[in-house]
């Protein structure tokens, strides 16, 4: 007996066991399917919607149509019909798949009660690394636990400038099957206000003279290594050195760390500020939140008090206003900022003047403000901790 062929809605549920390769998600869900026809003798047609009419997966997405479909009775024969999406189909596609990024992303060694904020810039020279280490240094200071992971792979500078030279080592953690990657460590502030630095970058696995010549997808997998394998342990706060751009590494954090904020670094020229733009527009395309912006290199001032504005003015505060969110603050050109950096002491730690008291400024108030730290007594995630133990606990009465 020949079976009858299956129905449209078989056919669906069929395509949704292809998965786009590069996209993540099925072919359904992403709407690369406008179509879907059988006919009485069991030929099916499929039509398939790429991103573009030359996508070089279109191979593998034919063939896993075909062999998803083919087999099922009462199949004859299985057509495609190809398409291409047009703009506005593309972008909600991306939109698509960076929302199913997110709602699966992979875990990671980051505590969920961390704070995560990425530094980002839409290019480089505009002091980024340094940006980072001593508003992570700032943070610190305040008392609190705070990871810096070096993810500019090609271009990491954060070992020098926190004067940490130690090459990294592993160990075995209790509750793991492996050993694991234990950060560096670095005691900063005095007294009740004292913190600790973890500090992770490839800086300790390669001479600083040494060039890395990777693809972005190496990048994005040594990063995804550093926040997998490494044992962060403990963190109220982690900050991340992004690499300029809206590359592999920016789109492979995202997946990972959805929960992530993104801090944009640029200087008050109008080229770095429209530049900056894209990092944001990056940030919202993946549903990561932009927590603010800070400009680096505002104005210079001399010994006699007159002030010059070397690099323009205006840039953070207009890029500020641009995409909605607050302006942190205004590092100015002092040459203590690389003064430190050169010595492994950042300013914000020890040093005096207008460039210190900023970046420890613009730290108050990302701890008290923009990104405080999580209080795990009151919240939802503690609750259930604490229901989780009590039910451990009956049950081994």
């Amino acid at each position: 007996m020949i079976a009858a062929a299956p129905d449209v809605e078989t056919v669906t549920e069929l395509l949704r066991a292809v998965i786009d390769p590069e996209l993540g998600a099925d072919i359904v869900t992403l709407g690369m399917v406008p179509s879907v026809a059988v006919s009485p003798e069991g030929v099916v047609t499929v039509g398939v919607k790429l991103t573009i009419g030359g996508c070089p997966l279109r191979a593998q997405i034919k063939k896993d149509v075909e062999s998803r479909i083919a087999v099922h009775p009462g199949v004859t024969d299985v057509r495609i019909e190809w398409g291409e999406m047009t703009a506005d189909e593309r972008s909600e596609v991306m939109t698509k798949a960076r929302w199913n990024a997110r709602e699966n992303a992979p875990d990671t060694n980051v505590p969920l009660t961390c704070k995560v904020i990425a530094v980002a810039s839409g290019k480089g020279g505009v002091g980024k690394s340094s940006v980072t280490v001593n508003v992570a240094a700032a943070v610190a200071a305040q008392g609190f636990t705070v990871g810096v992971l070096d993810a500019d792979i090609w271009g990491f500078s954060v070992p020098r400038l926190l004067g940490i030279d130690e090459p990294l080592e592993a160990e075995k953690v209790e509750g793991s099957d492996r050993p694991r990657i234990m950060p560096n460590e670095l005691v900063v502030g005095r007294g009740l206000s004292k913190g600790l630095l973890k500090v992770v970058s490839t800086g300790f696995l390669v001479q600083e003279d040494t060039a890395l010549m990777w693809r972005g997808l190496m990048l994005a997998k040594a990063v995804e290594q550093f926040l997998r394998d490494v044992h962060w342990g403990e963190l109220d706060y982690l900050f991340i050195d992004m690499p300029p751009g809206t590359g592999d590494v920016q789109m492979g954090l995202a997946r990972m760390l959805p929960r992530t904020d993104l801090l944009i670094v640029t200087t008050p020229a109008l080229a770095a500020q429209k530049v900056a733009a894209r990092a944001a527009d990056m940030a919202r395309r993946s549903f990561l939140r932009v927590c603010g912006v800070i400009e680096n290199m505002s104005a210079f001032t001399c010994e006699h008090g007159q002030s010059y504005a070397l690099f323009g003015e205006g840039g953070g505060q207009t890029l500020a206003d641009e995409i909605g969110v607050p302006l942190l603050g205004r590092v100015p050109i002092e040459a203590a900022v690389s003064a430190g950096g050169d010595a492994g002491a950042p300013v914000a730690l020890d040093g005096v003047g207008p460039a210190a008291d900023e970046f420890r400024a613009i730290a108050r108030r990302l701890v008290d403000d923009i990104a405080p730290p999580a209080n795990m007594a009151g919240c939802s995630a503690r609750m259930l901790g604490l229901v989780a133990a009590a039910l451990d606990a009956k049950d081994a009465g």
